[in-house]
């Protein structure tokens, strides 16, 4: 007889189902003998341009000290985001992915009896991380996709330690603004820490976005979390980091990884902050291609949800499921999202402007049109 491991595991990994990535080009290949060159992929929100010409260069750079560990401090990309940002070096933590600094604060502050508080429609490792440490995971029902910033405060308690809340969100696309982010901090207990979550930051115009950085002298409980993976164009180095109180920083440290980020990742992060011209170039290239996508669902009559992110999520009214095998079928991978509570949309990745167009094309057959 076997011994049941599930059941020996603790019962909130018991709960959990695993996390589903974006379906990968090659994968789609083999299951239908596709040529992998003709597979166009808006499922996981990468920056459709590669990477920075200076990162690529970075990278080539450090390859001859593979066999060397990485700075487990990550003194240069912690320096140099300090700089950029006006803080100090001891209010950064780096982490492998902006994920695993979800991870972290889990592991230091969220435990048996206490609980997180996070949206309906939010991103899929906010309650991983909290039922993987025995946490309870309190999802507050969005509004409008969105998040209900007021009802997230109402459900706050005195066994709530971590709040996470995204700006904008994954993978809905809604953001709120600066007065509804000062009404919301300004209510939160001291001893609760809020975690903003800022991925898609970068893709923000002007001030559209509030800067979550900018609230953290008035609220020290409030930890901004933010990625190289998107608009910076590295998703598979997989670096990330917090800006934080040194205090809250200090705690992250105790529990992360010795060399949670490589050292590849470091040198092309480093590379891509110099960038500032790459970084303009992935922005315009995402608001052309969000408007070509908006066009194009308007003109098939689709409803969707307003996105500052780097993705949209159309709404096609009915199951997605039978139209996104459609897409696959001729080779284009999306996102479904029914996962999150949302069987009706597929989230699409804004991609270059010959790749959008191919999605359309397939969306139309799909659909009929």
């Amino acid at each position: 007889m076997s011994c049941d491991f599930l059941a020996l595991a603790q019962p909130g990994v018991q709960k959990l189902s695993p996390y589903v990535p974006g379906k990968p080009v090659d994968e789609l290949a083999r299951e239908l003998d596709l040529d992998p060159a003709t597979i166009v992929k808006l499922a996981s929100n990468e920056n459709p341009l590669g990477p920075s010409p200076k990162a690529l260069e970075a990278i080539k750079a450090h390859l001859d000290d593979l066999t060397r560990y990485p700075d487990g401090n990550g003194f240069v990309l912690k320096s140099k985001l300090a700089e950029r940002y006006g803080v100090g070096v001891e209010q950064v933590t780096l982490g492998n992915g902006s994920n695993d600094i979800l991870e972290l604060v889990a592991r230091a502050y969220l435990a048996p009896g206490l609980n997180a508080v996070f949206s309906e429609h939010a991103f899929a490792v906010y309650p991983i991380a909290t039922q993987a440490v025995g946490a309870q995971a309190k999802q507050v029902p969005a509004r409008q996709w969105g998040h209900d910033l007021d009802a997230m405060l109402a459900a706050v308690d005195e066994n709530t330690r971590v709040v996470f809340i995204a700006n904008p969100n994954n993978p809905t696309g809604t953001w709120f603004d600066s007065e509804a982010l000062e009404r919301f901090l300004s209510g939160v207990p001291e001893r609760v820490l809020v975690v903003l979550d800022e991925a898609y930051i970068e893709y923000a115009e002007g001030a559209e976005l509030p800067n979550g950085l900018s609230f953290m002298a008035a609220h020290p409980n409030l930890l901004v979390s933010r990625t190289f993976s998107k608009a910076y164009g590295l998703a598979a180095l997989r670096v990330g980091y917090a800006i934080s109180s040194a205090r809250i920083a200090d705690v992250l440290n105790r529990v992360r990884q010795p060399f949670n980020v490589n050292s590849l990742a470091l040198a092309a992060a480093c590379a891509a902050l110099d960038d500032q011209t790459y970084l303009s170039e992935s922005r315009v290239c995402n608001s052309t291609g969000m408007r070509q996508l908006e066009t194009g669902f308007k003109a098939m009559g689709l409803d969707w949800i307003p996105s500052r992110a780097n993705f949209i999520a159309v709404d096609f009214g009915r199951d997605a499921a039978p139209i996104n095998q459609s897409l696959l079928r001729d080779g284009v991978i999306v996102r479904p999202v029914a996962s999150y509570g949302m069987p009706t949309f597929l989230r699409v990745s804004i991609g270059t402007e010959a790749e959008n167009a191919r999605f359309l094309e397939a969306l139309r057959k799909a659909l009929g049109h």
